[in-house]
Protein backbone atom coordinates (compact mmCIF):
# COMPACT_ATOMS: atom_id res chain seq x y z
CA UNK A 1 0.00 0.00 0.00
CA UNK A 2 1.52 3.33 -1.14
CA UNK A 3 2.52 5.63 1.87
CA UNK A 4 2.38 9.39 1.38
CA UNK A 5 4.31 10.83 4.00
CA UNK A 6 6.42 14.69 4.47
CA UNK A 7 9.31 12.90 2.18
CA UNK A 8 6.92 12.13 -0.43
CA UNK A 9 5.75 15.60 -0.17
CA UNK A 10 9.18 17.23 -0.91
CA UNK A 11 10.46 14.39 -3.70
CA UNK A 12 7.49 15.62 -5.81
CA UNK A 13 8.69 18.79 -4.87
CA UNK A 14 11.43 18.59 -5.81
CA UNK A 15 11.09 16.45 -9.42
CA UNK A 16 8.21 19.03 -10.37
CA UNK A 17 11.37 22.34 -9.71
CA UNK A 18 14.01 20.31 -11.31
CA UNK A 19 12.40 19.48 -14.57
CA UNK A 20 10.20 22.87 -14.77
CA UNK A 21 13.54 24.37 -14.90
CA UNK A 22 15.42 22.14 -17.76
CA UNK A 23 13.92 24.06 -20.40
CA UNK A 24 15.84 27.34 -18.79
CA UNK A 25 18.82 25.42 -18.54
CA UNK A 26 18.63 23.66 -21.68
CA UNK A 27 17.82 27.56 -23.29
CA UNK A 28 21.07 28.78 -21.93
CA UNK A 29 23.14 25.79 -23.33
CA UNK A 30 22.18 26.19 -26.89
CA UNK A 31 24.13 29.26 -26.30
CA UNK A 32 27.09 27.26 -26.62
CA UNK A 33 26.62 23.98 -28.82
CA UNK A 34 24.36 22.91 -31.22
CA UNK A 35 21.01 21.30 -30.45
CA UNK A 36 21.39 17.16 -31.49
CA UNK A 37 25.06 17.62 -29.87
CA UNK A 38 23.14 19.53 -26.84
CA UNK A 39 20.58 16.00 -26.55
CA UNK A 40 23.52 13.86 -27.19
CA UNK A 41 25.67 15.02 -24.63
CA UNK A 42 22.40 15.47 -21.94
CA UNK A 43 22.32 11.60 -23.04
CA UNK A 44 25.50 10.52 -22.89
CA UNK A 45 26.50 11.74 -19.22
CA UNK A 46 23.11 10.14 -17.94
CA UNK A 47 23.82 7.16 -19.62
CA UNK A 48 26.90 6.48 -17.77
CA UNK A 49 25.94 7.26 -14.60
CA UNK A 50 22.41 5.08 -14.64
CA UNK A 51 24.63 2.13 -16.10
CA UNK A 52 26.99 2.69 -13.02
CA UNK A 53 23.95 2.73 -10.54
CA UNK A 54 22.70 -0.27 -12.58
CA UNK A 55 25.91 -2.16 -11.98
CA UNK A 56 25.71 -1.67 -8.56
CA UNK A 57 22.23 -3.62 -8.28
CA UNK A 58 23.69 -6.40 -10.16
CA UNK A 59 22.44 -5.02 -13.71
CA UNK A 60 19.06 -6.90 -12.44
CA UNK A 61 16.38 -6.06 -15.20
CA UNK A 62 13.38 -8.83 -16.44
CA UNK A 63 12.18 -11.54 -14.36
CA UNK A 64 11.81 -13.58 -17.78
CA UNK A 65 13.31 -13.95 -21.13
CA UNK A 66 12.08 -11.28 -23.68
CA UNK A 67 10.21 -12.72 -26.63
CA UNK A 68 10.75 -10.76 -29.93
CA UNK A 69 7.42 -8.80 -29.34
CA UNK A 70 8.90 -7.61 -26.29
CA UNK A 71 12.39 -6.90 -27.86
CA UNK A 72 10.79 -4.52 -30.57
CA UNK A 73 9.24 -2.73 -27.76
CA UNK A 74 11.99 -1.94 -25.81
CA UNK A 75 13.64 -0.59 -28.59
CA UNK A 76 10.42 1.63 -29.23
CA UNK A 77 10.59 3.11 -25.48
CA UNK A 78 13.89 3.53 -25.86
CA UNK A 79 13.93 5.63 -28.95
CA UNK A 80 10.40 7.80 -27.81
CA UNK A 81 11.48 8.11 -24.28
CA UNK A 82 15.07 10.08 -24.35
CA UNK A 83 16.02 9.87 -28.20
CA UNK A 84 13.44 11.54 -29.97
CA UNK A 85 12.07 13.85 -27.20
CA UNK A 86 15.69 15.35 -26.11
CA UNK A 87 16.22 16.09 -30.08
CA UNK A 88 12.91 17.82 -30.36
CA UNK A 89 13.10 19.90 -27.64
CA UNK A 90 16.63 20.98 -28.17
CA UNK A 91 16.26 21.60 -32.04
CA UNK A 92 12.64 23.78 -30.54
CA UNK A 93 14.27 25.46 -27.96
CA UNK A 94 15.92 27.62 -30.83
CA UNK A 95 12.80 29.04 -31.26
CA UNK A 96 10.55 28.89 -29.09
CA UNK A 97 10.88 29.87 -24.94
CA UNK A 98 11.59 27.88 -22.14
CA UNK A 99 8.04 28.32 -20.62
CA UNK A 100 6.09 27.29 -23.64
CA UNK A 101 8.55 24.13 -23.83
CA UNK A 102 7.50 23.67 -20.14
CA UNK A 103 3.64 24.03 -20.98
CA UNK A 104 4.11 21.81 -24.02
CA UNK A 105 4.81 19.00 -21.27
CA UNK A 106 1.56 19.33 -19.72
CA UNK A 107 -0.09 17.86 -22.67
CA UNK A 108 1.44 14.76 -21.99
CA UNK A 109 -0.95 13.36 -19.39
CA UNK A 110 -4.17 14.08 -21.71
CA UNK A 111 -2.62 12.84 -24.74
CA UNK A 112 -2.08 9.48 -22.82
CA UNK A 113 -5.87 9.03 -22.26
CA UNK A 114 -6.99 8.68 -26.13
CA UNK A 115 -3.76 6.39 -26.21
CA UNK A 116 -4.35 4.52 -23.19
CA UNK A 117 -8.06 3.60 -24.29
CA UNK A 118 -7.05 1.89 -27.46
CA UNK A 119 -3.83 0.35 -26.65
CA UNK A 120 -4.53 -0.59 -22.61
CA UNK A 121 -7.38 -3.14 -21.48
CA UNK A 122 -9.40 -1.41 -18.74
CA UNK A 123 -7.87 2.07 -19.52
CA UNK A 124 -11.16 2.97 -21.15
CA UNK A 125 -12.12 6.57 -21.55
CA UNK A 126 -15.56 7.96 -20.08
CA UNK A 127 -17.43 10.83 -19.93
CA UNK A 128 -15.14 13.01 -17.41
CA UNK A 129 -11.59 11.72 -18.94
CA UNK A 130 -13.69 12.60 -22.47
CA UNK A 131 -14.81 15.86 -21.47
CA UNK A 132 -11.30 16.94 -19.58
CA UNK A 133 -9.82 15.65 -22.38
CA UNK A 134 -11.85 18.13 -24.58
CA UNK A 135 -10.95 20.98 -22.12
CA UNK A 136 -7.49 20.04 -22.07
CA UNK A 137 -7.18 20.03 -26.23
CA UNK A 138 -8.53 23.28 -26.56
CA UNK A 139 -5.67 24.57 -24.54
CA UNK A 140 -3.31 22.49 -26.67
CA UNK A 141 -4.97 23.91 -29.68
CA UNK A 142 -4.67 27.40 -27.94
CA UNK A 143 -0.55 26.87 -27.33
CA UNK A 144 -0.41 26.53 -31.13
CA UNK A 145 -2.14 28.77 -32.38
CA UNK A 146 -0.09 31.72 -33.61
CA UNK A 147 -0.88 34.26 -30.88
CA UNK A 148 -0.03 31.58 -28.61
CA UNK A 149 2.76 32.89 -27.45
CA UNK A 150 4.48 36.38 -28.56
CA UNK A 151 6.74 35.60 -31.40
CA UNK A 152 10.30 36.12 -31.32
CA UNK A 153 10.37 37.29 -35.41
CA UNK A 154 12.02 33.46 -36.36
CA UNK A 155 9.95 31.98 -38.66
CA UNK A 156 10.25 28.72 -37.83
CA UNK A 157 8.84 29.77 -34.48
CA UNK A 158 5.82 27.37 -35.66
CA UNK A 159 7.57 24.63 -36.54
CA UNK A 160 9.41 24.69 -32.79
CA UNK A 161 6.05 24.63 -31.25
CA UNK A 162 5.06 21.72 -33.02
CA UNK A 163 8.47 20.15 -32.02
CA UNK A 164 7.93 20.61 -28.43
CA UNK A 165 4.39 18.54 -28.46
CA UNK A 166 5.80 16.42 -30.76
CA UNK A 167 8.13 15.50 -27.57
CA UNK A 168 5.50 15.26 -25.09
CA UNK A 169 3.43 13.18 -27.95
CA UNK A 170 6.71 11.04 -27.84
CA UNK A 171 6.76 10.93 -23.86
CA UNK A 172 3.24 9.87 -24.22
CA UNK A 173 3.38 7.59 -26.12
CA UNK A 174 6.68 5.66 -24.34
CA UNK A 175 4.84 6.01 -20.89
CA UNK A 176 1.83 3.83 -22.38
CA UNK A 177 4.20 1.10 -24.35
CA UNK A 178 5.65 0.54 -21.15
CA UNK A 179 2.91 -0.90 -19.76
CA UNK A 180 2.79 -3.61 -22.10
CA UNK A 181 6.26 -5.00 -20.74
CA UNK A 182 6.70 -8.06 -18.54
CA UNK A 183 7.90 -7.31 -14.74
CA UNK A 184 11.06 -5.50 -14.77
CA UNK A 185 13.42 -3.50 -12.72
CA UNK A 186 12.86 0.18 -12.96
CA UNK A 187 16.62 1.25 -12.59
CA UNK A 188 17.66 -1.56 -15.03
CA UNK A 189 14.88 -0.14 -17.41
CA UNK A 190 15.80 3.40 -17.49
CA UNK A 191 19.64 2.61 -18.04
CA UNK A 192 18.56 0.29 -21.33
CA UNK A 193 16.45 2.94 -22.42
CA UNK A 194 19.04 5.71 -22.09
CA UNK A 195 21.53 3.32 -23.59
CA UNK A 196 19.47 2.58 -26.65
CA UNK A 197 18.44 6.59 -26.71
CA UNK A 198 22.18 7.66 -26.45
CA UNK A 199 23.22 5.09 -29.88
CA UNK A 200 20.49 6.64 -31.39
CA UNK A 201 20.52 10.66 -30.60
CA UNK A 202 24.69 9.83 -31.21
CA UNK A 203 23.89 8.64 -34.54
CA UNK A 204 21.95 11.21 -35.55
CA UNK A 205 24.04 14.20 -34.22
CA UNK A 206 26.96 13.03 -36.42
CA UNK A 207 24.59 12.55 -39.28
CA UNK A 208 22.57 15.85 -38.80
CA UNK A 209 25.37 18.13 -37.66
CA UNK A 210 29.22 16.05 -37.90
CA UNK A 211 32.00 16.58 -35.58
CA UNK A 212 30.99 17.49 -31.85
CA UNK A 213 31.22 21.28 -31.97
CA UNK A 214 34.08 22.68 -29.69
CA UNK A 215 32.70 24.35 -26.64
CA UNK A 216 33.26 26.75 -23.84
CA UNK A 217 33.79 25.48 -20.14
CA UNK A 218 30.39 26.53 -18.80
CA UNK A 219 28.66 25.16 -21.88
CA UNK A 220 30.29 21.73 -20.48
CA UNK A 221 29.30 22.31 -17.33
CA UNK A 222 25.55 23.11 -18.29
CA UNK A 223 25.65 19.26 -20.60
CA UNK A 224 27.23 17.95 -16.82
CA UNK A 225 24.41 18.99 -15.15
CA UNK A 226 21.54 17.80 -17.69
CA UNK A 227 23.12 14.94 -17.59
CA UNK A 228 23.43 14.15 -14.37
CA UNK A 229 20.45 16.14 -12.77
CA UNK A 230 17.71 16.35 -14.62
CA UNK A 231 17.71 13.21 -16.76
CA UNK A 232 19.80 10.51 -14.26
CA UNK A 233 19.39 12.02 -11.17
CA UNK A 234 15.35 12.94 -11.43
CA UNK A 235 15.19 9.31 -12.97
CA UNK A 236 16.08 7.82 -9.92
CA UNK A 237 14.17 10.30 -7.33
CA UNK A 238 11.08 9.12 -9.86
CA UNK A 239 11.35 5.91 -9.34
CA UNK A 240 11.53 6.05 -5.67
CA UNK A 241 8.41 8.41 -5.75
CA UNK A 242 6.35 5.49 -7.85
CA UNK A 243 8.07 2.92 -5.44
CA UNK A 244 6.76 4.39 -1.72
CA UNK A 245 4.15 6.99 -2.69
CA UNK A 246 2.27 5.22 -5.45
CA UNK A 247 2.25 6.05 -9.77
CA UNK A 248 -1.16 8.26 -8.41
CA UNK A 249 0.87 10.67 -6.31
CA UNK A 250 3.70 10.71 -8.78
CA UNK A 251 1.01 12.25 -11.14
CA UNK A 252 0.69 15.40 -9.26
CA UNK A 253 4.47 16.13 -10.94
CA UNK A 254 2.55 16.91 -14.22
CA UNK A 255 1.21 20.18 -12.47
CA UNK A 256 4.35 21.40 -11.86
CA UNK A 257 6.36 21.33 -14.42
CA UNK A 258 4.57 23.75 -16.71
CA UNK A 259 4.04 26.46 -13.82
CA UNK A 260 8.09 26.28 -12.66
CA UNK A 261 8.87 26.09 -16.35
CA UNK A 262 6.76 29.48 -16.78
CA UNK A 263 7.91 30.99 -13.97
CA UNK A 264 11.30 30.70 -14.10
CA UNK A 265 11.81 31.63 -17.87
CA UNK A 266 9.75 34.81 -17.00
CA UNK A 267 12.31 35.65 -13.85
CA UNK A 268 15.52 34.67 -15.21
CA UNK A 269 15.48 35.12 -19.17
CA UNK A 270 12.84 38.08 -18.89
CA UNK A 271 10.77 35.84 -20.83
CA UNK A 272 6.91 37.47 -21.84
CA UNK A 273 3.74 35.81 -20.21
CA UNK A 274 1.02 36.74 -22.77
CA UNK A 275 -2.03 35.81 -22.02
CA UNK A 276 -2.69 33.48 -24.34
CA UNK A 277 -0.07 31.55 -22.57
CA UNK A 278 -1.61 31.60 -19.65
CA UNK A 279 -4.72 30.92 -20.74
CA UNK A 280 -3.71 27.50 -22.64
CA UNK A 281 -1.78 26.51 -19.27
CA UNK A 282 -5.15 26.68 -16.93
CA UNK A 283 -7.17 24.99 -19.77
CA UNK A 284 -4.69 22.35 -20.22
CA UNK A 285 -4.40 21.82 -15.89
CA UNK A 286 -7.51 21.83 -15.71
CA UNK A 287 -8.22 19.41 -18.20
CA UNK A 288 -5.58 16.95 -16.49
CA UNK A 289 -7.54 17.42 -13.10
CA UNK A 290 -10.38 16.57 -14.75
CA UNK A 291 -9.45 12.90 -16.56
CA UNK A 292 -7.57 12.56 -13.00
CA UNK A 293 -9.89 13.38 -11.11
CA UNK A 294 -11.34 9.82 -9.04
CA UNK A 295 -7.10 8.83 -8.65
CA UNK A 296 -6.60 12.29 -7.26
CA UNK A 297 -10.13 12.39 -5.19
CA UNK A 298 -9.28 8.54 -3.58
CA UNK A 299 -5.39 9.79 -3.19
CA UNK A 300 -5.90 12.58 -0.78
CA UNK A 301 -8.92 10.87 0.84
CA UNK A 302 -6.29 8.43 1.95
CA UNK A 303 -3.68 10.77 2.53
Amino acid sequence: MPEITGKSWAMVGTLGFVWGGTFLVMSLALEGITPFWLAAARITFATVLMIAIWGLRGFRLFEEPLGNDNIFNLLVIGALSSAVPFMLLSWGLQSVTSGFAGVSMAAVALMVLPLAHFMVPGERLNLRKSVGFVIGFVGVVLLIGGQAFETTGNTMEPLGRLACLGAAACYALSSVQMRGLPKVDPIGLNAVTLLIGAVIVIAAAFWVEGAPPATDRNTLYILIFLGMVPTAGASLLRVLVIRSAGPVFMSLVNYQVPVWSVVLGALILSEPLPTSLLLALSLILCGVALSQYGALRRLFGRG
